[in-house]
């Protein structure tokens, strides 16, 4: 079935409350273990449903915010939500004290308990109306950035379609690119703070209603965090700043060599990384979609079965348009057992990266779609970015047909990213630990503290005056998860350090690497984090040997890359 004959109905949120208060009543009614599982496995009926329309409205609303009748959805649903979430707690309650929990375990596993255990301490009606509050601002916050048209040589743009100008490789077409996206941010200044403000006092508040400390700890429930803690993320961070920030910071120091630009650089400068131009893409989204069926047409049975039907069911959006959401991500459709991407094609090596990275998650999930309970089809978040990031370093050996002669350019780019993205991705979470444990900052001290933790993760970043909003620390109010997904963003710099130990199998013994790979992905999510690392034979990243190994391997790679005739 294509996209488009996917049929959205408004939930009945009514009907949903008294069809699940009275599966609760059968499940607590139960006499035996088959009674017990037929209201189990209809409230995983029921569960699947609502989340496929849910989900139907987000993608339709992001493809375009200005559409009347989804924006109204997206606002019934952010109140709905809420609402039916008690209704859930309730079902999950009587999941935990069922007398057939151990029948339970036996069939599913304990990991539907340990989440459970972890899901009912997110959650009182005390605070259906701040959640109901966060999901209209986080809207309000995605509208923003959405409607942004900024002026530049003579025609507006999206941010998205801005994006290719702030690394065009001449030096002051790049720079007017970034102050124009920079003006159009400060303009929207008080907006943005204002947003941020009601947001973190919001979850504050939704933290001390539960018995929190603020929000910090409910942040890393909400998460699903079920193998470790706030201080192993810490420790993390500790062993980003001593192994891995030198490390990008030597990559910023040849690149500076290369520009022939004084060190530290602007972020104007940070974003070209050669003098003859970043990494393009070659062709049209067409032909990188085209591609994109060969690379997994190759890699696998399986992934040939999965793009092609991506491709048929025409379930992704990729170009970039006026009132389209930014950004990109991959969502699911489980009703129809299908995932969905979405992105914003915009010229640069980033479409190729969606075409693997949305990708490797939309494969994951083909993979275990029919898994039950449904929460088994994905692991945690940050197990989940393995999937992608992964993939991304998988798709190497197909590189001349996405990119090229820049092929060359863009396997010592993707590299050098996946490394310098991680003292950027520490950064932000580092920030909103900060932010959370001081939820009385005003704009100004947030915007400060982001500036001081910058100079720590980033020293290769000159900050002056030629862009205030990235000069004045303001730069954070880019980064959607910030607003939307507080505490997400670390997830990403575990997972690229699991990506990394994939890359390095690869140069080894590429098949072997499409080994751990797939013994990793076909678990779903039916253990934790550590443990499916554990059973593919991988290294988590909270040991500090991880990182520091990984980190010199791809730097000794980057330091012995031939980039003769590459200017």
């Amino acid at each position: 079935m294509k996209f488009s004959e996917m049929n959205y109905v408004r939930p009945d949120v009514a009907a949903l409350k008294e069809q699940l208060a009275g599966l609760t009543r059968q499940l607590e009614q139960a006499q035996t273990y088959d009674e017990a599982k037929a209201a189990f496995l209809e409230e995983e009926k029921l569960s699947r449903s609502l989340s496929t329309m849910n989900n139907l409205a987000y993608v339709r609303h992001s493809i375009d915010t200005r559409d009347p009748f989804y924006d109204g959805e997206m606002k019934f649903l952010n109140q709905a939500g809420p609402e039916l979430q008690e209704y859930g707690q309730q079902w999950t309650q009587a999941m935990l004290r069922s007398k057939f929990r151990p029948e339970f375990t036996a069939e599913y596993g304990e990991l539907m308990f340990v989440n459970a255990e972890i899901q009912e301490k997110t959650f009182d009606p005390a605070i259906i109306a701040e959640l109901q509050q966060e999901n209209d601002l986080t809207q309000e916050y995605e509208k923003l950035l959405a409607s942004a048209q900024i002026p530049f040589e003579g025609k507006t743009y999206t941010l998205s379609q801005l994006t290719p100008f702030k690394s065009d490789p001449d030096d002051d077409r790049r720079l007017a690119a970034w102050k124009a996206e920079g003006r159009w941010y400060k303009e929207h200044q008080a907006d943005l703070d204002s947003l941020y403000d009601r947001l973190v006092r919001l979850r504050d508040t939704m933290g001390r209603k539960l018995g929190y400390e603020g929000y910090t700890t409910l942040g890393y429930y909400r998460m699903g965090r079920n193998c470790y803690t706030k201080e192993d993320v810490e420790k993390f961070r500790t062993a980003v700043v001593r192994y891995l920030v030198p490390v990008a910071d030597s990559i910023y120091r040849r690149q500076a060599q290369r520009l022939g630009k004084d060190y530290p650089m602007s972020y104007a400068d940070n974003a070209l990384e050669f003098r003859s131009g970043n990494p393009r893409p070659q062709g049209t989204p067409e032909d990188i979609l085209a591609q994109g069926m060969k690379f997994y047409g190759e890699l696998s049975p399986e992934t040939k079965e999965f793009f092609r039907m991506m491709l048929d069911s025409r379930l992704l959006d990729v170009l970039s348009t006026e009132g389209k959401q930014s950004g990109g991500y991959c969502i699911e459709l489980a009703d129809y057992e299908a995932p969905f991407i979405f992105a914003n094609f915009n010229g640069t090596q980033g479409d190729v990266e969606v075409v693997t990275h949305e990708a490797g998650h939309a494969f994951a999930y083909w993979m275990n779609r029919k898994r039950v309970p449904m929460e088994y089809m994905w692991p945690s978040m940050e197990a989940c970015e393995v999937h992608s990031m992964s993939m991304e370093f998988l798709a190497w050996p197909w590189a001349e047909g996405f990119f090229g002669e820049d092929a060359r350019k863009f396997r010592y780019s993707h590299l050098a990213a996946a490394l310098t993205f991680i003292p950027y991705g520490t950064l932000v979470d580092h920030f909103q630990h900060e932010v959370y444990a001081h939820p009385d900052l005003t704009p100004a001290q947030r915007h400060e503290t982001w500036k001081k933790l910058q100079q720590m993760y980033m020293p290769w970043v000159r900050l002056d005056g030629d862009i205030p909003f990235y000069a004045e620390g303001e730069a954070w109010q880019r980064q959607h998860h910030i607003y939307s997904n507080p505490f997400y963003y670390i997830d990403y710099c575990l997972a690229q350090t699991v990506a990394l130990q994939v890359w390095a199998l690869s140069q080894k013994d590429f098949a072997d690497a499409w080994k751990h790979y797939m013994a990793y992905t076909v678990q779903g999510g039916s253990r934790t984090f550590t443990q499916l690392l554990e059973h593919a034979d991988l290294d988590t990243p909270f040991g500090e040997h991880c990182l520091r190994t990984v980190s010199q391997a791809a730097a000794d790679w980057l330091e012995g890359y031939d980039l003769t005739g590459i200017r």
